[in-house]
């Protein structure tokens, strides 16, 4: 009796375990992989699909990686990388010429770069790693790609061409400008100074006109050296009766 009560012992002993090993064991070999949930880049850019993963095993020649793609409009997943000991990018398709191998399995990394981003790449990028005996936990992880047109961008040479025919006129304008502004003008002398014609200076307000210089008559000199035409405009003249009383003839 007490040795089959021993016995009963015994096997619960074994059974439990058994149990044990099964249920912690399962969690220790495992694999975590990790990826951003949503990448943002604009057409023509470097895309880098980050992948990272935690395993409980050393990483072997057994690890592999492998990423596949569905696109934004619907339909089923497609391999289009692998890597096994080495990596297999692919050499036509859609990213055919366009996948780097960025990874690093001795340090948790499967990454890969897009090169020259398109539109036609926004979809669903899927990293999955296996490394045994670690098969279980979570070993794929999704990343959503958004690929937007690029914004239109101004070169250096362009906006130097516009400096150079806007704001170098421009400032040498102002400068000009500012030049004339600040200039010294000298005085008008006020002999020189333009009289309005209803002007009146001083002392000529009470009509204290200075008196005009008499003009000289012809001296009998200067009548000798005039010509014919002369000599007779000047005998019609002293041949005339006096308009005026104050009219005094020239004598020689």
């Amino acid at each position: 009796m007490f040795g089959l009560h021993r016995r009963n012992t015994t096997l619960n002993v074994v059974l439990l375990l058994y149990w044990v090993a099964c249920f912690a064991t399962s969690p220790v070999l495992s694999i975590t992989v990790t990826t951003p949930a949503e990448l943002h880049a604009s057409k023509g850019d470097l895309v880098t699909l980050s992948c990272t993963f935690v395993s409980t095993s050393r990483p072997t020649s057994k690890m592999s990686v492998d990423w596949s793609y569905r696109p934004q409009t619907g339909g089923p997943p497609q391999t289009f990388f692998h890597f096994s000991s080495r990596a297999f990018p692919p050499t036509d398709g859609q990213f055919g010429g366009r996948i780097r191998w960025q990874g690093t399995p001795a340090r948790g990394d499967a990454s890969i770069a897009l090169v020259n981003a398109t539109l036609n790449d926004n979809g669903t990028f899927t990293c999955s790693v296996r490394n045994p005996p670690d098969v279980h936990g979570s070993p794929t992880s999704h990343t959503v790609l958004t690929v937007a047109p690029k914004a239109p961008s101004v070169r250096f040479s362009d906006v130097a061409v516009l400096l150079a025919f806007i704001l170098l006129p421009s400032g040498l304008i102002t400068l000009i400008l500012i030049g004339r502004m600040f200039c010294h003008k000298e005085p008008r002398s006020q002999s020189k100074a333009y009289r309005s014609p209803i002007e009146v200076t001083e002392g000529e307000e009470y009509g204290n006109v200075p008196p005009r210089t008499k003009e000289k008559g012809a001296t009998c000199c200067e009548l000798y050296l005039m010509d014919s035409d002369e000599e007779d405009l000047h005998y019609d003249i002293k041949t005339r009766p006096p308009a005026d009383e104050d009219y005094v003839e020239s004598r020689c």
